[in-house]
């Protein structure tokens, strides 16, 4: 991910961004030109003509900052929820086996939270607060070693097959091969 708290600016960098916009509302108000603001400011003359166009339609309040804008789609107690209702395992919410999936664990936040999240959104939502993909800690004890080693030198290059052509080629799509 780009930045620190998974999606979206820091605080700090929301309000050097903030103080920015309000330099160039005091600007505005100067009735300075735009080229002039944009260049000063060390940003792109469109930015300064969409904050102008907010600074005229709702004043200087309009260039503060909204917040992040990746906020939490839950609450910390919704997950603390969340994460009591997953410890009951997969076979608690009636799935037959013992597998999360983030197509399962989204229908668990839609029924017990009643909230209505993507795949994605849910993705993200786990991830941030420290879950990841479960991989098997160990091999499955039926694995035959020896078995899975033949396959990979006799089976699989067949399999896989060459990527190479044999015979010579042309370059050109529209000319036949020249001998």
């Amino acid at each position: 991910m780009r930045y620190p708290e998974g999606g979206g600016l820091t605080a700090e960098r929301r309000v050097f961004r903030e103080g920015i916009r309000l330099q160039a509302g005091m600007r505005f108000a100067a009735g300075e030109k735009t080229a002039v603001i944009a260049r000063d400011l060390r940003v792109s003359v469109r930015s300064v003509e969409r904050w102008r166009r907010a600074w005229r339609e709702g004043g200087m309040e309009a260039l503060r900052s909204a917040g992040p804008a990746n906020s939490p789609t839950i609450t910390d107690a919704q997950f603390a929820v969340l994460e009591e209702e997953l410890g009951k395992g997969p076979s608690a919410h009636g799935f037959e086996d013992q597998r999360w999936t983030l197509a399962r664990v989204q229908t668990v936040i839609r029924r017990r939270l009643r909230v209505s999240l993507s795949v994605a959104t849910v993705w993200r939502l786990l991830k941030r607060h420290g879950w990841s993909w479960q991989a098997p800690s160990r091999r499955a004890l039926e694995r035959d070693e020896h078995a899975v080693e033949l396959w990979k030198k006799e089976v699989w290059p067949r399999v896989k097959g060459s990527r190479r052509s044999t015979d010579h080629g042309s370059s050109s799509r529209t000319r036949p091969v020249s001998r």
